[in-house]
């Protein structure tokens, strides 16, 4: 960062090489499949790119990148709220069926595995903000307590908190599936 603060766009580039999974990953987790999670991983960057000259390593680089992320992760998930959206394209409900592949798991074990995901997915995607930004942070980026409280603004205890009825909620909306 202290070369990317003195313009060095070498530097830039090969630190969002670094870190665009992370950014991706995370603005993906948290809006779904809006078409926004393009736009706002990149905006993540300029920020970091316009913020460079004023950053100060308090912490780990990418805590303060995470907060960049999850402050216009936020900002975007309060603006799809105040205006609706509209898919250009029905959903029909439909996905193409691959080639039958002699290592894959059988059609009903796919299906099965499918539908688990995508009922995770939504039960994830239902969860409240800082609930789900927490759970993303911790399941799919592996952070500590510490780090997921540094990047929420929020003590240790507060994220255990934040968790535990993160994870209760999954429970219950997934509890059909952890029956079987």
């Amino acid at each position: 960062m202290g070369l990317v603060s003195r313009g060095d766009t070498a530097a830039f580039e090969e630190l969002m090489e670094r870190h665009q999974t992370l950014v991706i990953g995370t603005v993906a987790r948290m809006l779904g499949s809006n078409s926004e999670v393009e736009d706002i991983s990149q905006q993540v960057f300029v920020r970091v790119w316009k913020s460079a000259g004023r950053y100060v390593p308090r912490a780990k680089f990418t805590t303060w990148l995470l907060k960049i992320t999850r402050n216009l992760v936020f900002n975007e998930l309060r603006r799809s709220k105040r205006h609706a959206h509209v898919p250009m394209q029905p959903d029909s409900g439909t996905e193409e069926i691959p080639l039958k592949d002699e290592t894959a798991p059988t059609p009903d074990a796919l299906l099965l595995e499918t539908e688990l995901q995508q009922a995770i997915e939504q039960a994830i995607a239902a969860l409240p903000e800082s609930q789900r930004m927490a759970v993303v942070l911790r399941r799919y980026h592996d952070l500590s307590y510490e780090q997921i409280a540094e990047v929420l603004d929020l003590s240790v205890p507060a994220i255990k908190s934040l968790l535990f009825r993160a994870r209760t909620e999954l429970r219950e909306r997934l509890g059909n599936y952890l029956k079987g």
